[in-house]
């Protein structure tokens, strides 16, 4: 049975894709990027904390930690103390392996945490890395039934939470679980965001269209995730570290045929910052300190370098 000619038509069809968020292209047929004094590639370390309440809200679906720990009995304290670890515990863990690493990360980080853990916050500051906005709490998701009035107070509370807190423009935005509404990228170009975190088709920053002006995609790390690894896929630390090393090597030798590339790596304060994770971490950092070749960077930092290049 042939398909109705009529289900073919409809607005925005065209080549490529049926909207004008932002333009279709393929990589290879870019024009090459550079990155600061030649490198290939560009290594973006992120660092995400994240604060979950001990009462859920379970809307539009559960917080994403409950998802891989399933149900629980009310209070979980067992859920809530263990990610509560990694503001207690592992994020210093992982600051001071980056002072020892000479490394300067972006910290994505919740409203909440600016509030809950302000000793925290100085920490991040006062070693010169990135914060990003993760948005208020791990409950807080932003999604296609949130009303755009309420939506725009959430970005705004946490903009205005953790700009106060940090000293910093924050122009970086992360959505707790990577989730948005229609108007999500619209509400943040119009409050001074630059980059967003959430959209992860590409190996580079591409430009995005919204009412309230443009701002980038960056690809951030969903497949080099230490969540995604090490807890959803169940690898084991060493082979996390191995897949690191191999997408090092793939995209340098794809470099010199179509310019630089992006690598970003995703670290959870509650997951690397246990002891028994740690050192693969702080191995990682002296490799890739080791490596020619190599850039390691602020998101905010390769957005510069890439928008210089027009």
């Amino acid at each position: 049975m042939r398909r109705p000619r009529h289900n073919l038509e409809y607005p925005h069809r065209k080549r490529g894709m049926d909207h004008d968020l932002y333009d279709w292209s393929i990589l290879p047929h870019r024009p090459p990027v550079t990155w600061p004094e030649g490198v290939p590639l560009a290594v973006w370390p992120v660092i995400v904390v994240e604060w979950f309440p001990l009462t859920s809200r379970s809307t539009p679906f559960r917080p994403p930690s409950d998802q891989y720990i399933g149900v629980r009995p009310y209070p979980d304290y067992r859920t809530y103390t263990h990610l509560e670890y990694g503001n207690r515990v592992g994020i210093y863990r992982i600051l001071r392996a980056l002072e020892a690493g000479r490394t300067r990360a972006s910290v994505a980080m919740n409203a909440e945490i600016a509030v809950r853990y302000p000793e925290m916050v100085r920490a991040v500051v006062n070693g010169g890395h990135e914060v990003i906005a993760h948005g208020i709490d791990m409950e807080h998701i932003h999604e296609g039934g949130l009303p755009r009035s309420v939506e725009r107070s959430w970005v705004r509370r946490t903009l205005g939470t953790l700009r106060e807190a940090t000293g910093q423009a924050v122009t970086g935005w992360l959505s707790p679980d990577l989730s948005q509404s229609m108007n999500t990228l619209d509400l943040l170009a119009g409050e001074g965001i630059d980059y967003v975190c959430d959209w992860v088709n590409d190996d580079l920053p591409y430009e995005v269209r919204t009412k309230s002006g443009p701002l980038f995609a960056m690809p951030y790390a969903y497949e080099l995730s230490d969540r995604l690894v090490l807890l959803d896929l169940r690898h084991a630390e060493a082979q996390f570290y191995q897949q690191i090393r191999e997408a090092c090597a793939v995209l340098g030798r794809e470099a010199p045929r179509q310019g630089g590339r992006i690598m970003a790596l995703a670290f959870h304060a509650w997951i690397s910052g246990h002891p028994h994770r740690i050192g693969y971490f702080e191995d990682m950092l002296a490799w890739l300190n080791d490596t020619d070749g190599v850039w390691v960077a602020t998101g905010a930092e390769i957005l510069e370098a890439f928008r210089e290049q027009g």
